[in-house]
């Protein structure tokens, strides 16, 4: 039975509910469905399923593009109707023609309603008793072609026996008979049957050059003779090399004076201390605190590159014909239309290594925004796609909560209990170089840090932590290797709350998605300390593995957790930022997939080296 069905704005207001259905829905479904998939671009989706208390929801959906209305349909998920997307679709083309967009109240509708709902109820019956009718009349059918078709194949073997014999001079009528029965047996039709005899002659199955094959003896030759000559090259090769020897040296410019040191690490003394040099003032100001500007070159090529588009389509279309196109506009945009756009825009998106299994979702979701809308006077359809598409990437990239971290710490310190970070990921991302980024740039705003060292399973995790903390003259808490890290991180807090540390960054081993038991360890340092931030650490540089990371994540985080409401991942810093060049589509891999904003952005090795992420610069990098 149908719960609900409601028809609202794309701006939130609500035109009419089935007041005969009136069931109170358990939960609130619809705001998840628009909070969680309308508004995150999966509308492109066929339906939704919303788990509440008790029952279980499936939700279905369309638009009305061009008067910016969304019908959506609520049922019991147990109960598969087959009425649904018939109802949809009827209740959007009555309700799209007596829309007045001046008008709130729809009463009239209801007997409008009740009478679509009877068709499409009974249009279902029909369908369903149509298929319980021919279920058995193809069954029998099924069964006498698969009869015939056996009684063929005998048939076919039994003349083909006959041919071997020697029979040649038999009926051509049998012949034939017997190669179409061959033909259809194999799924290929044979022009000629009686191979000639040079063939048979030379004892060679396919010596024959008339029926279309090649010699594999031929092949193994040529084969042959071409290893020869390349194992006579590489044999020749070292006897070159031998004899020339050059020894590399290294290049000396004019203009640059000699470099009489090139071994850099930091000296140590008889006890085995380093000399560690302190660059807490030193490094000068983070890129956080930094505005980054954006040249406005993208902007001029990107308009180049569109008026190239337009003389391409103007000589293929002809003078008249696409200036009458563009003066007039289309009357509404279908989905045929928009698949060559899309299609160009799936492929741009996967270059700049957007994971293709969101690549495809966003292009979905575009199509639903799109489709039966119309398309504007002197507009094209791929300027309009990518319109589209741009303010989709803004949306989702756009953070839906604040991550101004500074104020939480401020907040945490009134309080009077540090503010807790643990960064987490996967192995040689970057997690505690990152952290000492961090621990600079908040050592910038006067806040007092403190470093535990969490990573008890790595060899050296310790060491490199400890490393950066004399550097940056911060306060590190350590218990050494092969400690529960879920303790140490506990006293850790304690500690930080004793001596009146503002934070506590909090490094853990790096693990894969797929680890269950170093998955389940990392689950319980949550569970037991309750941080204020989750912080996942991911490299800039992978594609598809993205989703794949961030996804297992968080499904073992929910999973392994002993708590009814788990923690999850609240942010993401992205490392290596630095090296992809214009390869920034794992940033929306990642944001798409988990939903949790960017929050860092670390493009260097130095303690400076790290910025927010720009949402401008990376959306028209995509679409560049």
């Amino acid at each position: 039975m149908l719960e609900q069905l409601l028809i609202f704005t794309r701006g939130g207001l609500i035109l009419w509910t089935c007041k005969e259905l009136g069931n109170a829905l358990r939960g609130s479904p619809i705001d998840t469905l628009i909070r969680s998939c309308l508004l995150e671009e999966r509308s492109g989706a066929a339906s939704y399923n919303y788990d509440a208390p008790g029952t279980a929801y499936t939700l279905k959906w369309t638009f009305h593009n061009e008067l910016g209305l969304v019908f959506v349909a609520v049922y019991q998920r147990i109960l598969h109707l087959l009425y649904v997307d018939d109802l949809l679709a009827m209740v959007k083309r009555e309700f799209s023609e007596i829309y007045d967009p001046k008008k709130t109240v729809y009463s009239d509708f209801d007997d409008i309603f009740r009478q679509l709902r009877k068709e499409a109820e009974a249009r279902a019956e029909e369908i369903k008793k149509a298929k319980q009718v021919d279920k058995p009349v193809s069954n029998n059918m099924g069964k006498k072609q698969s009869q015939l078709h056996r009684s063929g194949l005998e048939g076919g073997n039994k003349k083909k026996s006959d041919g071997e014999s020697g029979n040649d001079s038999g009926d051509d009528d049998d012949n034939v008979k017997g190669r179409k029965l061959e033909a259809h047996s194999k799924g290929s039709y044979v022009a000629n049957r009686n191979v000639p005899a040079k063939g048979i002659a030379n004892g060679k199955e396919n010596g024959s050059s008339n029926n279309g094959a090649f010699d594999v003896n031929k092949l193994q030759k040529l084969r042959a003779k071409g290893g020869k000559k390349t194992e006579t090259i590489v044999n020749k090769v070292p006897k070159e090399e031998t004899k020339k020897k050059i020894t590399k040296k290294n290049r000396v410019w004019d203009d640059s004076p000699k470099e009489s040191k090139l071994d850099f690490t930091d000296p140590v003394s008889e006890n085995g201390d380093e000399n560690i040099q302190i660059v807490a003032a030193d490094q000068g100001e983070s890129m956080m605190d930094k505005e980054e500007i954006i040249s406005s070159e993208s902007e001029s090529e990107e308009d180049e590159e569109a008026e190239k588009g337009t003389k391409v389509e103007a000589k293929k279309k002809g003078w008249f014909s696409s200036m009458f196109q563009s003066i007039a506009g289309k009357a509404n945009l279908e989905k045929a239309d928009l698949e060559p756009a899309l299609r160009a825009l799936k492929d741009r998106l996967m270059t700049k290594n957007v994971a293709e299994e969101i690549a495809e979702k966003l292009c979905e979701s575009v199509a639903a925004s799109l489709e039966g809308k119309k398309l504007g006077s002197f507009t094209r359809i791929s300027s309009t796609v990518q319109a589209a598409m741009e303010e989709a990437l803004v949306r989702i990239l756009t953070p839906r909560r604040s991550i101004d971290i500074l104020r939480d710490v401020h907040a945490s310190k009134e309080q009077r209990k540090p503010y807790v970070v643990v960064f987490v990921g996967v192995n040689g991302v970057g997690k505690s170089t990152n952290l000492a980024k961090v621990a600079y740039w908040l050592q910038q705003h006067d806040v007092n840090v403190m470093m535990a060292a969490c990573d008890t399973f790595r060899s050296g995790a310790v060491e490199q932590l400890r490393t950066h903390a004399r550097r940056l003259q911060i306060p590190i808490f350590e218990k050494g290797y092969e400690k529960d890290p879920a303790i140490v991180a506990k006293e850790a807090i304690q500690e930080a709350t004793r001596s009146g540390s503002d934070v506590v960054l909090v490094d853990t081993a790096g693990r894969m998605q797929d680890n269950e038991p170093l998955m389940r360890a990392l689950s319980k340092l949550i569970h037991i300390n309750s941080p204020d931030l989750v912080l996942f650490v991911g490299e800039a540089l992978v594609g598809n593995d993205a989703v794949d990371q961030l996804s297992k994540f968080n499904q073992k985080l929910g999973e392994l957790s002993p708590s009814a409401s788990p923690r999850l991942i609240d942010g993401i810093l992205l490392t290596k930022f630095d090296t992809i060049d214009d390869k920034v589509g794992a940033a929306l891999s990642m944001v798409y997939i988990s939903g949790a904003p960017v929050m860092f952005v670390g493009c260097g090795q130095s303690y400076t080296d790290l910025k927010k992420l720009n949402v401008k610069s990376i959306v028209k990098t995509l679409l560049k």
